[in-house]
């Protein structure tokens, strides 16, 4: 993980560059990166926990960090119990502070205190790939992973709801492919005037071409 400044400086680096594990100084594949008002840093340290045949060096969990780099502690292991991730893909926070965690292999929402303690989980938002919250506590959750072969219930997409309950409330499409479930993007984002930004990875086989759509709001 690393910090620049708005020019592009390298400002901090956190752990050993090029070197995989599950020790304090280490991370393993990181998936988002997220700092909380005091300047602490959370990262989802674990893409690689997504195969059921993980690996001894394979991680799923959180790692806190204070401001200057210096690691505070962890929680989380590969697994499906509460406080236990299968990739922790995506993280983000609402205006209470509480860390949102896309639990994406355990097709799930993780909600957490900053200091690690499990307040609950959500389960209406799908294979969760990227998470965005709004000022006034939306939740907007993309699912790029759900398909009928899968989950026969569910499409890939965006799902939005309030951070307040677990329940969807509006949904955007995925774009029609000639995959059967479409194809969503892993990445989405809300701007000040309540457009939604999708960013999407291969939207066609023949083209292999991704973007970046806006949905009005």
């Amino acid at each position: 993980v690393v910090k620049f400044s708005p020019s592009g400086q390298v400002l901090l680096r956190l752990v050993k560059p090029g070197v995989a594990g599950r020790s304090a100084g280490l991370l393993n594949e990181p998936c988002d990166v997220i700092t909380a008002s005091n300047g602490n840093i959370f990262v989802a340290d674990g893409h690689s926990g997504q195969n059921r045949d993980s690996a001894s060096i394979n991680t799923g969990r959180i790692v806190k960090f204070d401001r200057h780099g210096n690691f505070l502690m962890e929680w989380g292991e590969i697994g499906e119990d509460r406080g236990q991730f299968r990739t922790p893909h995506a993280l983000a926070m609402d205006s209470k502070g509480r860390l949102f965690v896309a639990d994406r292999g355990n097709n799930r929402i993780q909600i957490f205190d900053q200091d690690g303690n499990y307040l609950d989980s959500y389960f209406q938002f799908g294979r969760v790939s990227g998470l965005f919250i709004t000022r006034d506590d939306m939740l907007y959750a993309i699912d790029s992973e759900s398909n009928p072969e899968r989950q026969p219930d569910w499409s890939t997409g965006i799902r939005i709801g309030s951070v307040s309950a677990d329940k969807v409330t509006a949904f955007i499409p995925p774009h029609v492919t000639d995959q059967p479930h479409g194809t969503a993007g892993e990445g989405v984002a809300v701007d000040v005037d309540g457009n939604v930004y999708s960013a999407e990875g291969p939207i066609s086989r023949e083209t292999a071409e991704g973007g970046l759509t806006k949905f009005l709001r």
